[in-house]
């Protein structure tokens, strides 16, 4: 049977990010991605020149054009962008009652910009994040999220816990891509019972466009294919190091990284 995987993002025109990158993560776990588009931005590898969000009812039509015809194995959300979008995706989740729902709450870049409003974040905190079966904040997100200061792990894990408290039966995963020193790279995974970390090593390449969308991605397209929340956490973890390492130098700023990895291999054997 065919399992089937649900983006609900926004459009990267540079391709590395938003739903783009979510389709071919999809695609390489061999699971077939469906999307509903939340706005279209004009951006390439050194930055984002235009946003423009779709209408709330073209976003619900998406939504329920997927619902009706298709059994949804999994889901992820990435940039919903306004209050509006987000109470639709909210109720059309509810309603199509979608299950596996991984959240990366888009609210500030890898770099600290707040990327939508006060209202937006708040939208997602109330409607979204308490479906959410794991949430998947950055740094930034996970201080906004938790109120706290992050500068360590030690922070990090703390902030996790306030975090999923604050959710109740939502895993949250806290990227740390953002620390420093030897915590860089360093996630923190917190279910309510047990604190664990995962590391993989680091790689140093300036291209790292899309590796929270492809993370989440990851852990949805692994979630479609069965495996329990964790052991889609570590396989993500595992597939989005290796995308780094296969990164591509194109453009003139931060390129991709490399989705399309397992298939350099089968390229050289042919």
């Amino acid at each position: 049977m065919t399992q089937i995987a649900l983006t609900i993002a926004g459009s990267d025109s540079g391709g590395g990010a938003g739903v783009q990158a979510d389709l071919r993560t999809f695609a390489l776990h061999c699971i077939h991605g469906a999307s509903a588009i939340t706005c279209v931005t004009a951006q390439n590898t050194v930055g984002v020149t235009q946003v423009q969000a779709m209408d709330a009812a073209v976003v619900r039509s998406q939504i329920e054009a997927v619902g009706t015809d298709f059994k949804i194995n999994s889901l992820k959300t990435g940039m919903l962008l306004n209050r509006d979008i987000i109470e639709v995706v909210a109720q059309q989740i509810q309603k199509f009652a979608f299950k596996q729902l991984v959240v990366d709450p888009v609210m500030v870049s890898r770099t600290g910009v707040q990327l939508i409003d006060d209202d937006a974040i708040a939208s997602i905190q109330n409607l979204l994040l308490p479906q959410a079966l794991i949430i998947t904040p950055n740094l930034y997100e996970s201080q906004i999220l938790s109120g706290l200061t992050i500068n360590t792990i030690e922070d990090l894990k703390q902030a996790a816990v306030i975090i999923q408290e604050s959710f109740g039966s939502t895993v949250v995963l806290a990227k740390g891509g953002g620390l420093s020193g030897n915590d860089r790279g360093r996630d923190v995974w917190y279910d309510g019972t047990e604190i664990r970390t995962l590391s993989e090593k680091v790689i140093k390449t300036k291209n790292t466009h899309g590796t929270g969308c492809t993370l989440s991605a990851a852990i949805c397209a692994n979630l479609a294919l069965g495996k329990d929340l964790w052991s889609a956490v570590v396989a993500a973890k595992k597939y989005v190091t290796n995308a780094l390492e296969h990164s591509l130098d194109i453009g003139a700023g931060n390129g991709p990284i490399g989705h399309f990895f397992p298939l350099l291999t089968l390229n050289s054997q042919a």
